[in-house]
C-alpha cells in the first residue's frame, strides 16, 4: 500500500485538541512524533494513531472507549493523538484534516453521523492514511473505503441476556403459563434498540421453544430516551396495565434507576419480577453483588474498553496493510453476559464498564 508519510517540526492547533490528561491519558505534545523504522511500526512501536472522536464529555462509556485504545497503544509503544468532536460533524470533518496535517500514521474514528463524514474518508483516501472505524461505522457507500469497524454484535450480545432471563424465568414461574415481557429501548426506530430486543428475543426463543407450555406476551416495547428520568413513566404506565408484568428488559444500564423507581411506584418491584439489562455498567454489576436474589438477573456486556484496545490492535494491521486481520472488513469482539453467579468476578470499583477476563 502506498501511503504518503509527512512529519512537522511543531504541532500548531494543539489547543483544539482534547486534553488527554483529564481522561489520565497521554496529552498534546510539542513537535513531531520520532519517526520509528518500518519494522518497528509494524508491531506498533513508534505508531501515531490519529483518535477522532464522536464524544467524550458526560459519557463514562466513551471515555472507558478511549481509555482502552490509549492502554493498548502505550502497552505497544504507539501513540494517540487525540481530538475530540463533542458531537459537532463538521467539528469532526474539521478535526481528521488536522490529524492528516499531523502526519498520523493512520486514524481511528468514531464516527458521529455515518454519511456525514464521507469528506473525512475521502480526505483520508487521498492521504493514503487508512481508517478503522469503533462503536458506530460509516455509510454502506464509505465501507469499501474504511479498513475495518470494531464493535460488539448487539444482536448476540442481547441474546446471551435474552437467554439468561428465560432460564431465570423457567427457574421462577415454571414452564407453562404465560409469561409477559416488555423491553425499554431510546428511541421508536432507532437502530440500537431494534438490534438489541431483537438479538434478547432471540435469546428467549431459544430457550423457550424447548417449553412449549409456556406462552410468552411481548408488550409493546416502550422508549426512554436513554436517561433514566425519561425512562420512569413509560416503565410505570406499562407496570400499572399489567400488573401481572414478569420481565423487563433494558437496552441499557443507562436507565436503570427510572426503571427501578418506576416499576416501584407501581408496586412490581422485588420478588415478582426479573430483569435484565444491556451495557455492563459497573453500577449494575454491584447491584447483582449486593442483592443477589434481586429482580436484576443478567447485564450483558458491550466492553467499550475492549472495543477500544480492539481499534488499536485494527490500526496497527491497517497500517501495515494486513487485511487478513479483518477480512470482512468488520471486526466483533468477543462480548460476555453477567450474572448474580458470577459479579464478584468482574465487579472492580475503580472501572466503569465491565472488562473480558482472561
Amino acid at each position: 500500500m502506498v501511503r504518503r508519510r509527512r512529519r512537522l517540526a511543531t504541532v500548531a492547533l494543539c489547543a483544539s485538541i482534547l486534553t488527554v490528561s483529564a481522561l489520565g491519558l497521554s496529552g498534546c505534545k510539542s513537535g513531531a512524533a520520532t519517526a520509528a523504522d518500518g519494522g518497528e511500526k509494524a508491531t506498533g512501536k513508534g505508531l501515531v494513531i490519529g483518535w477522532s472522536q464522536r464524544g467524550i464529555s458526560g459519557s463514562d462509556w466513551w471515555k472507558t472507549l478511549v481509555e482502552g485504545g490509549q492502554a493498548e497503544a502505550s502497552k505497544v509503544g504507539a501513540r494517540l493523538e487525540l481530538l475530540d468532536a463533542n458531537g459537532d460533524t463538521v467539528r469532526q470533518n474539521a478535526d481528521v484534516q488536522t490529524l492528516i496535517t499531523k502526519g498520523v500514521d493512520v486514524v481511528v474514528m468514531n464516527p458521529n453521523d455515518p454519511l456525514g463524514v464521507g469528506p473525512s474518508i475521502q480526505a483520508l483516501k487521498d492521504a493514503g492514511i487508512p481508517v478503522v472505524t469503533v462503536n458506530s461505522s460509516v455509510d454502506k457507500s464509505l465501507v469499501p473505503d474504511m479498513f475495518c469497524y470494531v464493535a460488539e454484535d448487539q444482536e448476540k450480545t442481547g441474546a446471551l441476556a435474552g437467554d439468561v432471563a428465560a432460564k431465570k424465568a423457567l427457574e421462577k414461574y415454571g414452564d407453562s403459563g404465560q409469561i409477559k415481557i416488555v423491553g425499554i429501548g431510546g428511541f421508536p426506530g432507532d437502530v440500537l434498540s431494534d438490534l438489541r430486543f431483537n438479538g434478547f428475543m432471540a435469546g428467549w426463543n431459544r430457550v423457550m421453544e424447548k417449553h412449549p407450555g409456556v406462552t410468552t406476551v411481548k408488550l409493546d416495547t416502550k422508549y426512554g430516551e436513554w436517561k433514566p428520568d425519561k425512562a420512569l413513566a413509560p416503565i410505570r404506565d406499562v407496570a400499572t396495565a399489567n400488573p401481572d408484568l414478569k420481565v423487563v428488559y433494558s437496552m441499557s444500564d443507562v436507565m436503570h434507576g427510572g426503571i427501578v423507581q418506576g416499576l416501584q411506584q407501581a408496586g412490581l418491584w422485588g420478588d415478582g419480577i426479573i430483569m435484565a439489562s444491556y451495557d455492563g455498567g459497573m453500577g449494575a454489576i454491584k447491584e447483582m453483588v449486593d442483592n443477589p436474589k434481586g429482580p436484576l438477573q443478567a447485564d450483558a456486556s458491550n466492553q467499550p474498553w475492549d472495543q477500544g484496545a480492539a481499534a488499536v490492535r485494527m490500526a496497527i494491521a491497517a497500517a501495515k496493510g494486513d487485511q487478513s486481520q479483518c477480512p470482512s472488513k468488520t471486526n466483533y469482539i468477543d462480548t460476555t453476559v453477567v450474572t448474580p453467579a458470577d459479579a464478584a468476578k468482574y465487579y472492580v470499583p475503580t472501572d466503569t464498564y465491565v472488562r473480558a477476563k482472561d
